[in-house]
């Protein structure tokens, strides 16, 4: 998932499937074996060392379309593009790129591009687009959020192994069952450096913009909780909260939908083209955009429900008979959003629950060793004030952070429970604690 527009808003490779707080499958739902350890063969791949953060333009993120593109075929996919594989051009002048270290300023990417064809003869030259990027951070670079360990492989786990290994297996199960639409699946490029894969798919699509109805993008599905899922995107159209709670019935999950389509995700990029979007989220967590996003933490259980119930969702997108009803609202505010910015004023190392409500910010975890940890902060504590300032929501949060520089001392006050507390923190800088 993207740090410079991270708004504030092979054959099988055996292994464990290590399963963190799977709620376990719903009412009359069993596990697919043969999908986990599909799921588990393509996270571990993905996430290997050998391919060093899959940083777009680099050798390694080759071998990792080349992967993707040999995975889709086996999946019953056709190539979306001559040879799979939609290449594009890096400016030099934007700001993810002019970020790094010269050396390390990429020229080139190459998203991958499948197709599924629709089965019915009228329909299928219309589209619902489903997409994950499969690049992440190379050895952290300008956007690791420890600095001090740049030069370590970041191998991304679940941001964004997971959903690319997701996309594969909804890629999969609608092969065998082709919906009336056609589906054109899309692992892009460059969505660390600021969404540049799935920017340049809209300006040169497998199938006609005009004639796509709809994109569903899954960053960061690996690490399921609680049986909890966030939808963003869920306002973007008419229908789609109904449709949203209609397909949950059998799925069971502790769905929470809502929000715009302006996620700072590439979903992003088909919601200002005025296309209908849905963002899959299993949520935040401390290993977010640092070395320590490895495989071992995925729930891969959890990750083939998510991408079961994106399949279905897909499915029902492209057998409905019209159109979504797209609704559009204004971009907001630069630096505003739904998720924290990685480059955010003083540091505090909380880590906010993205499906809880206000008034004020309830934390789903610290980062150890930083200043909330220090301070006695810890999941569960909502925070309500920072110093001076009233923490409303996210965006207020932010807003007091940016108000404070690193070795300041603040006063946080917080709800535990049906308790107010406070405690004194000393706010430090990313990598600096």
């Amino acid at each position: 998932m993207s740090a410079s527009n991270f708004a504030t808003r092979a054959g099988r490779i055996a292994g464990p499937v290590l399963v963190l707080g799977l709620a376990g499958p719903a009412a009359g739902q069993t596990t697919d074996v043969a999908a986990v350890r599909r799921a588990e063969a393509g996270i571990r791949v993905l996430a290997a060392d050998s391919l060093g953060g899959r940083f777009t333009g680099s050798r390694t993120s080759d071998v990792a379309a080349a992967y993707l593109a040999r995975r889709f075929a086996a999946a019953g996919a056709r190539p979306g593009v001559p040879g799979w594989r939609h290449e594009f051009v890096i400016p030099a002048d934007l700001p993810g790129v002019k970020a790094l270290p010269e050396a390390e300023r990429p020229a080139r990417g190459a998203n991958v591009v499948a197709l599924i064809p629709g089965r019915d003869p009228i329909l299928r030259g219309q589209a619902v687009v489903v997409g994950a990027h499969y690049d992440h951070l190379g050895s952290g670079a300008a956007f690791s959020l420890s600095p001090d360990q740049r030069g370590q492989v970041h191998n991304g786990a679940d941001d964004n192994a997971s959903g690319t290994v997701a996309l594969l297996e909804i890629a999969s199960r609608l092969a065998r069952a082709p919906p009336r639409r056609s589906v054109v699946l899309v692992a892009f490029a460059g969505e660390e450096l600021g969404l540049l894969g799935s920017a340049a798919y809209v300006r040169n699509p497998a199938l006609p913009m005009e004639s796509t109805i709809a994109m569903v993008n899954l960053d960061m599905v690996g690490r399921l909780r609680q049986n909890r899922l966030l939808v963003f995107g869920a306002e973007t159209a008419a229908e789609l909260p109904a449709l949203l709670d209609s397909l949950n019935r059998a799925a069971g999950l502790d769905l929470k939908a809502s929000g715009d389509g302006f996620g700072r995700s590439d979903q992003q990029s088909f919601y200002v083209a005025g296309k209908p979007v849905l963002h899959m989220f299993t949520d935040l967590h401390e290993d977010y955009h640092q070395p320590s996003d490895d495989w071992e933490k995925i729930n891969v259980e959890g990750l083939i429900k998510v991408a079961r119930f994106t399949a279905e969702v897909v499915r029902a997108l492209a057998d409905r008979a019209a159109p979504l009803t797209f609704v559009s609202k204004p971009a907001p505010v630069a630096g505003t959003g739904d998720r924290p910015s990685a480059g955010y004023g003083a540091y505090l190392g909380s880590v906010p629950d993205m499906s809880a409500g206000g008034p004020g910010v309830r934390l789903s975890g610290v980062r150890p060793e930083s200043p909330a940890a220090r301070s006695g902060l810890r999941e569960g504590d909502v925070l309500l004030r920072i110093g001076d300032h009233e923490i409303a929501d996210l965006q207020a949060m932010t807003d007091a952070l940016r108000s404070h520089r690193p070795g300041d001392t603040v006063v946080v006050v917080y709800r535990r429970g049906a308790a107010l507390d406070s405690t004194r923190a000393v706010l430090g800088r990313r990598g600096g604690g």
